[in-house]
């Protein structure tokens, strides 16, 4: 609900990696990710807004057909590259690669990682947790719990850190929806990164970082519990989560509820963080 494209989480990350780009006089910004990736298509609508060059460096994987993401990175004239490789290391050869022609073209490349989760993206949601507690205090509200989607981490990072500062003792729990190796390490990594740029003295450790798998049959591969949280949050809410990221998210919130997770008292916040046009792509059944 961003006001940028179809909305999402990585609007906020972007906020500050493409001021630095600019910044830094940059023309042409350049990631990666799966062929459906959000993350991609939101990073070609800012830079549209913003007069950027944009190169979208993605894995010849999943679908790739002309629809969900792709069709709104084909709308916008975005210039896509496929990778046919599960390697990230291939993938990175061939940004390395585009960036060497761009330089020798006399462009000046911006690489952003997936998903925008490096610590200075990261910062975006530690001002959408100040942003958040500053208008629950002024409905009266108390935030004793946030649930938010761990699928590159940047995201979850972002909120633990925003809730040690400003949270009022809120816990934070992520939602795996990504194997990865030593996933919390990576997540604590990106926070205490934040820390420095912030020039704060507090440093979070692995006990800051709870996580919860619910990656289900794999990453970007329909669950029946998503499926079902998906259909139950249409059919009350008239709010659409996706089968990659947010559909997982709240089964897992949902499931964790029934298992006792939380205290009957808690006020939980679930971090809607986007991917719907994934919903036009990705088959559920």
């Amino acid at each position: 609900m961003s006001g940028v494209a179809l909305g999402g989480n990585k609007v906020r990350k972007l906020e500050y990696l493409l001021a630095d780009a600019k910044a830094k006089g940059c023309d042409t910004i350049i990631t990666t990710g799966a062929a459906q990736s959000n993350h991609a298509t939101i990073t070609a609508a800012c830079c549209k807004r913003l007069r950027l060059d944009v190169i979208l460096v993605l894995k010849q994987r999943g679908v790739t057909e002309k629809k969900g993401n792709l069709l709104l990175d084909d709308l916008m004239g975005v210039k896509v590259v496929f990778v046919d490789s599960d390697h990230d290391d291939e993938v990175f050869t061939e940004i390395e690669r585009i960036s060497d022609e761009l330089r020798v073209a006399g462009k000046k490349p911006y690489f952003i990682p997936v998903g925008a989760s490096v610590p200075l993206g990261s910062i975006g949601y530690v001002d959408c947790i100040k942003e958040m507690m500053e208008q629950a205090a002024a409905q009266d509200v108390k935030i004793d719990h946030i649930v938010c989607c761990a699928g590159s981490g940047g995201t979850h990072a972002g909120v633990v850190l925003g809730a040690k500062l400003f949270g009022n003792g809120a816990k934070v729990t992520g939602i795996i929806v990504a194997p990865k190796e030593d996933f919390q390490g990576q997540v604590l990594e990106i926070a205490n990164g934040a820390c420095e740029i912030l020039e704060t003295e507090l440093r979070l450790t692995r006990g800051d970082i709870v996580m919860e798998d619910y990656v289900g049959p794999g990453y970007s591969k329909p669950s029946e519990q998503g499926n079902a949280a998906i259909r139950l949050m249409a059919e009350n809410e008239g709010i659409f989560l996706d089968p990659v990221y947010t559909g997982k998210t709240f089964a897992g919130l949902l499931d964790l509820c029934a298992k006792g997770y939380f205290s009957d008292d808690e006020a939980i916040v679930f971090l809607h963080s986007g991917g719907v046009a994934s919903l036009f792509a990705i088959p559920m059944d």
